[in-house]
């Protein structure tokens, strides 16, 4: 089916028409159309039009509404203070519309699928091999696999990257260690949550002896760093030893992964290793082309605009003297890879704000050697840090980095006393099962319900709260209309479009209308938070609906109940896909 145009899209082209037809001399005209709390909409952009044609602003509005067509759309539009226009829509036109988003066979809700969209690759969840996940992590796994599903879902074809950290020096020292003492990495299992943390624990155990015997050891320090050489140079033995680490560290990634709700996928993971046969040829074709130089023995590239503490510039070290590649090289490979073999056409990074500088000059790299241009660009897509309820960074009480798999186990279990107290008649494992995605969701719509630039204060007691901005007043509000629809029995879900609103109806059927705009708008500009918010008024607009306009009750006319059993209805898809988009499960019953 093809999508719907909005009713305000719909309206924003008549009076564009409107304007042109009554003012010809006024060329190609926005009536700067916007949501009013005065009618349904208001439009304001004839003030500015009469000050281009030197007219009077109020005369200039009369023509626009007189050129008009009457019916249709537009139920009544009056001349406001200096030429506004305030607009009020025909129940008819707002029913019919929704009535076209409901039958969308797809079951797309009227929203556009760009089939002709490009490739973005998506640059997310990031952890790093033999360490555990932290809060720290949190963010660019959410808001990442939130950007896949609604890029994926409006028509783009997403590669999923995740670029753990799985070279470098410190598995020297690990795989030394292995190799001395050969029984200390004993786990073996298939990936389920006993099983991640059981690989960790023996992980952490081996990290921290190595560590240890490095620290303490001048002889083994030694031997730790020519094994670095060795990985480095391809050694067998020690490639393998290295796969170890790395598949051991994926099924404890994948634990904390299945426990997040997210799917991450074997393919996906293309780590700092993937890039290391290209970092020499990266290298080279900077030098080669001028926009890498020599400094001092190492390989950079100097920017104007960007200086170090002491003034002089700061340059971008994509070789260092010694020989040794930095993140740079790595980085710059990878946009190589992802250009010109993923075809990408955007490449997306979900990284900490605190690396802007390094994007910035790894980028304008890119684009000095032309692996970046006006075909191909790259975004990133910061985020601010996890505070405690303090206002400072997010740590335990002793200090310490908070594991994110104790923070997830601890979410869930406040979930779970909310679940119970509105529990019915839910089983016991149904009880466990709503626990986690209400506790799971209200992690996750903490994170996106704010600025990902913005820093937040995780609150778990706010999180789980029934009342204000959460993501379990919204499933809440998902399973009432579910409820709704279960007792309403043979009562059909139908519009009507000759019946008169009730406002609180208005208010509802408005709102439902402007999910495809919104799911556009996120997409375009990468920002979650919006659609966060507009499923969080959706829902407030739903409650008091569901308190103003009675459904089932025996005095409401068949034909009424009807077509409010049909916006509920409505309410509940939405809900259920705007949340799905955010990869937040809505259940059912709660």
């Amino acid at each position: 089916m093809a999508s719907v145009n909005s009713l305000a899209s719909t309206l924003q082209q008549q009076l564009a028409d409107a304007l042109t037809a009554a003012l010809p001399d006024a060329g190609t005209a926005d009536p700067l159309l916007r949501r009013s709390d005065r009618a349904d909409f208001q439009a304001n952009g004839i003030l500015a039009l009469a000050k281009k044609l030197k007219g009077n602003p109020r005369e200039l509005a009369s023509q626009v509404t007189a050129a008009i067509p009457a019916g249709g759309l537009i139920k009544e539009i009056e001349v406001s203070g200096p030429g506004f226009l305030n607009v009020t829509l025909a129940d008819r036109a707002i029913i019919e519309t929704l009535a076209a988003r409901a039958a969308d066979d797809e079951g797309r809700l009227g929203v556009p699928y760009n089939s002709a969209a490009g490739t973005t690759v998506i640059d997310y969840a990031q952890p790093n091999v033999a360490k555990e996940m932290h809060v720290g992590h949190l963010r660019s796994a959410v808001i990442g696999d939130a950007m896949v599903q609604i890029l994926e879902f409006t028509g783009e074809s997403v590669v999923r990257r995740h670029h753990i950290g799985d070279w470098g020096t410190q598995f020297g020292m690990l795989i030394q260690y292995l190799i001395e003492h050969p029984g200390e990495l004993t786990h073996e299992g298939d990936g389920g949550e006993a099983d991640g943390e059981a690989a960790m624990s023996s992980l952490n155990r081996l990290y921290k002896a190595s560590r240890a015997l490095f620290d303490s050891d001048e002889e083994f320090k030694a031997r730790s760093r020519d094994r670095v050489v060795a990985l480095q140079a391809g050694d067998e033995e020690t490639l393998a030893m290295w796969q170890r680490f790395v598949d051991e560290s994926k099924i404890y990634f994948y634990s904390v992964f299945d426990k997040l709700d997210m799917e991450i996928r074997d393919p996906d993971i293309v780590g700092e290793s993937g890039y290391n046969d290209m970092l020499e040829e990266t290298c080279r074709i900077l030098e080669e082309s001028g926009v890498a130089v020599r400094s001092e023995g190492a390989l950079c590239v100097f920017f104007d605009d960007v200086k170090g503490p002491d003034g002089n510039p700061a340059p971008l070290i994509v070789k260092k003297s010694n020989g040794g590649y930095g993140y740079a090289a790595t980085d710059l490979s990878a946009i190589r890879d992802r250009v010109q073999n993923l075809k990408a056409n955007t490449l997306l990074y979900v990284v900490d704000a605190r690396q802007a500088l390094h994007f910035k000059m790894v980028f304008e790299t890119a684009r000095r050697a032309d692996w970046l241009n006006e075909d191909v660009k790259a975004v990133h897509l910061p985020f601010g840090t996890v505070l405690g309820k303090d206002g400072k960074p997010f740590k335990t009480r002793e200090g310490e980095t908070v594991r994110l798999a104790d923070l997830l186990d601890e979410a869930i279990d406040r979930a779970s006393t909310v679940v119970r107290e509105k529990a019915k008649d839910l089983t016991e494992d149904e009880i466990t099962e709503r626990a986690t995605q209400v506790g799971i969701g209200a992690v996750k719509y903490a994170d996106l319900s704010t600025s990902a630039a913005r820093d937040y204060k995780f609150d778990l007691d706010q999180m789980v709260s029934l009342t204000g901005d959460t993501s379990v007043y919204i499933q809440y509000a998902h399973a009432r209309s579910r409820s709704i629809k279960r007792k309403a029995g043979e009562l059909k879900s139908q519009p009507h479009p000759e019946l008169e609103l009730a406002p609180a109806e208005r208010a509802l059927a408005l709102h439902l209308d402007q999910f495809a705009e919104v799911v556009a708008e996120v997409a375009a500009a990468y920002e979650p938070h919006k659609l966060a918010s507009y499923l969080y008024q959706l829902s407030s607009l739903f409650t008091t609906f569901y308190d103003q306009c009675p459904v089932l009750k025996p005095e409401v006319p068949g034909d009424v109940a009807e077509n409010r059993l049909f916006l509920s209805d409505l309410t509940a898809r939405t809900l259920h896909q705007g949340m799905e988009l955010l990869g937040i499960r809505t259940p059912e019953r709660l």
